[in-house]
């Protein structure tokens, strides 16, 4: 059992929880909590860490012989944690990596959505969660949104981020004229929008484009939409969270496929 936080193998994950440039650079994340660390793919688990108490119920004992867990004392785990109350395990997992053509190959009409620099973990986790469950085939990004791979964002997917394939690009407007030359359609959710957002047709193949939370989408990536388009609003609410006006357009494509 480890009992000191000076242990090579705990300051590696106290070192990936808290720093981007660790991630980027090992080419790893972590992924806390049971359920997250059931639903990783066996082979991206690079290592596993149980706290004592977790190991007191049978059934964890026997998730934690599956996964060779090592076992650290609670207060090992509870410095090794991201969380108030910790659950008792965390996972050491591969990155995945994408390219903007993988998007693109699951072999029905491509429904994206495009992210300008997005800042709130918790928004990304979610429009990666939702977009599972609207049938999304992909999510772009610049490379200014915030870190897919930060705890809070790979809580927030509840394990979405293992089977949502996601692209991060340098240049947006590369990306998008790559993806206009593939036949996409692009929207651009806009306070100047002239449709509102179920008068377009999504069953061929679209990209949404979602912007900044606090600036929305530049002018120069808003340019390349095919169609700017509104959410209707009523009262004194002018936008919505980025994440719930991402999941209704997701789920208006969703509603609009399924028919």
């Amino acid at each position: 059992m480890i009992t000191s936080t000076g242990n090579g193998k705990v300051k590696q994950v106290i070192n990936l929880m808290k720093k981007a440039k660790e991630r980027r650079e090992s080419g790893l994340f972590i992924a806390e909590g049971l359920r997250i660390c059931r639903e990783i793919p066996r082979e991206r688990i690079d290592s596993v860490y149980v706290s004592q108490t977790f190991l007191k119920e049978e059934g964890n004992r026997r998730l934690a012989e599956q996964l060779s867990a090592y076992e650290v004392s609670d207060g090992v785990f509870k410095a090794m944690s991201d969380t108030q109350t910790p659950q008792g395990i965390l996972a050491v997992v591969r990155q995945y990596t994408y390219k903007v053509e993988d998007l693109l190959k699951n072999g029905e009409p491509p429904l994206l959505m495009i992210l300008e620099t997005l800042q709130d973990p918790g928004n990304l986790g979610t429009i990666i969660r939702a977009g599972e469950g609207a049938g999304v085939t992909g999510i772009l990004m610049n490379d200014s949104c915030a870190d897919i791979y930060s705890p809070k964002v790979i809580r927030s997917t509840m394990g979405s981020v293992y089977r949502m394939p996601f692209a991060i690009v340098p240049d947006l407007k590369e990306a998008l004229l790559q993806l206009k030359k593939k036949g996409v359609s692009l929207y651009a959710a806009h306070l100047s929008g002239q449709n509102n957002y179920e008068a377009e047709d999504y069953r061929k193949s679209t990209g949404f484009l979602i912007g900044n939370e606090g600036n929305g989408l530049t002018e120069e990536t808003a340019s390349l939409a095919d169609a700017y388009i509104k959410i209707p609003m009523k009262g004194h609410v002018e936008s919505l969270n980025a994440a719930v006006a991402a999941s209704v357009l997701m789920f208006e494509a969703a509603r609009q496929r399924r028919n």
